[in-house]
């Protein structure tokens, strides 16, 4: 399947703020927090799971929605939230735990939500499934040809949660996508410890639905199994599942020792680099010169940037907004 030249660009600008964006916040997380780590020191306190490496799992089908789709994530969400269009700036404000954050600060990086993007995430495992299956219902009964995506860890795939979410998407024909983000490790233990069968697409066929499996964190390849999906729902066939085998380049929080896997597996991950692969295909094929990256790397360096100083700038929260925004 060809992709066009605008979707091209868009999936390296989305990849390009995804990795930026870490990379900046992998600098400013760690302030205060060294030379001995301490998790509750620095500007950005608590735990930090950052996802460089992973964002062709996030754009390769976000190409494809519109801003009437909903998408759920994980504990690792900021390319998935990036590539639905959240606002940056409110999304870094509630990771510094600011008041202008889009939780008000409450919330942290696991627990982002907006509401005008229709995106939100959690870091308890697959339980955004439920979510994403409840925006599917709601979209069918209103006769829409909108579709959600849950975004999912691979070991999320043995929960009791994915289970039953699909079941019901199945039997429903839900306009629902489960995109499995394979990154081979649950926190430190290996897939191959965890988990009953090579791929979780496979999975599909206890549910009558299809499944489709990505290699090599291919972005081109996500492009065209997603396209297949999200069409599928749009149309009111039901659900799909994808699994993409994707990289984590850092260990599964900032300041994790990462004794469990060989030291020389990341360095040959980056080798496969997907940013540089799609800026490759885009340069081998004339539809954009290193002048136009350029430009474009400018300006997302400058957005970037931006949402930290108006994060950083913000105001923290006091002390009695604790009693605020409370269920009783």
């Amino acid at each position: 399947m060809e992709i066009n030249k605008k979707d091209l660009l868009w999936m390296y600008e989305k990849m390009k703020t995804s990795r930026y964006f870490e990379e900046q916040m992998e600098k400013a997380y760690l302030e205060g927090k060294q030379p001995v780590f301490n998790i509750g020191a620095g500007a950005v306190p608590g735990e930090m799971h950052l996802s460089n490496g992973q964002e062709p799992a996030a754009v390769g089908i976000c190409v494809h929605l519109t801003d009437n789709d909903t998408v759920t994530a994980p504990h690792r969400p900021h390319h998935n939230a990036i590539a639905k269009g959240v606002d940056l700036k409110p999304m870094t404000a509630e990771i510094f735990g600011k008041v202008t954050g889009s939780g008000k600060g409450k919330g942290g990086h696991m627990h982002l939500f907006d509401l005008k993007a229709k995106f939100s995430c959690g870091g308890i495992v697959a339980a955004g499934m439920p979510h994403a299956v409840g925006a599917a219902l709601a979209n069918k009964k209103r006769g829409t040809d909108w579709v959600a995506v849950a975004f999912i860890g691979e070991g999320a795939a043995n929960a009791g949660a994915f289970h039953e979410s699909l079941n019901l998407a199945a039997l429903w024909k839900l306009p629902v996508i489960v995109v499995v983000e394979d990154n081979a490790w649950g926190i430190s233990v290996a897939k191959s410890a965890s988990t009953s069968v090579a791929s979780n697409d496979v999975r599909g066929a206890a549910y009558g639905i299809p499944g489709h499996s990505v290699k090599n964190n291919d972005p081109f390849e996500m492009y065209r199994v997603s396209k297949l999906a999200v069409d599928r729902a749009r149309k009111g066939e039901g659900p799909t599942i994808i699994e993409i085998e994707t990289y984590r380049y850092l260990g599964h929080f900032q300041g994790d020792p990462e004794t469990y896997r060989d030291p020389e597996e990341t360095s040959g991950l980056r080798a496969k680099d997907p940013i540089e692969r799609v800026k490759a295909h885009l340069l081998d094929h004339k539809l954009a010169t290193e002048k136009d990256f350029d430009a474009l790397d400018k300006k997302i360096f400058k957005e970037v940037d931006e949402a930290y100083e108006f994060a950083m700038n913000s105001d923290l929260p006091k002390p009695e907004d604790a009693l605020e925004d409370v269920f009783c």
